[in-house]
């Protein structure tokens, strides 16, 4: 690529006299008239309306995470105290087993009776007036 500018070879020459003619050029500005005030205030509502309206749906999905979060916490807790309540169906029917009762009133001292028509009552140690009176 030839080097043009700067270059003296390559510009032609030019006459003593000659003088560059220089083009004026008028550039048509148009002036746009301002909005009206109507029109303004029309704009400024509908920008308002529509931040209103997103404040609203973001509002409501908000609420809608909130109670998901809380969902799931109520579903955790359920699966701990179902958990819970399994463990205790399984402690009672470890306590109210039969064999294991008798067991226990042996070790703290019952005297299982030959007789098996009723309670026998001592004597001595209990009252008979009482016993009696139902």
């Amino acid at each position: 690529m030839a080097y043009v500018n700067g270059n003296l070879a390559l510009q032609p020459k030019r006459k003593p006299g000659q003088k560059e003619v220089i083009r004026e050029t008028k550039k048509v500005v148009i002036k746009r008239k301002s909005l009206p005030v109507q029109e303004k205030l029309l704009y400024l509502f509908t920008v308002i309306i529509c931040v209103v309206v997103a404040g609203i749906i973001i509002s409501r999905y908000a609420h809608i995470y909130d109670m998901n979060l809380h969902i799931k916490q109520l579903n955790t807790e359920n699966q701990t105290l179902n958990v819970e309540m399994a463990e205790l169906k399984r402690q009672v029917e470890m306590l109210g087993d039969p064999e294991r009762i008798r067991k226990l009133a042996e070790s703290q001292g019952m005297v299982s009776s030959s007789v098996d028509n009723g309670i026998m009552v001592k004597k001595d140690s209990v009252n008979p007036s009482i016993a009696l009176h139902e």
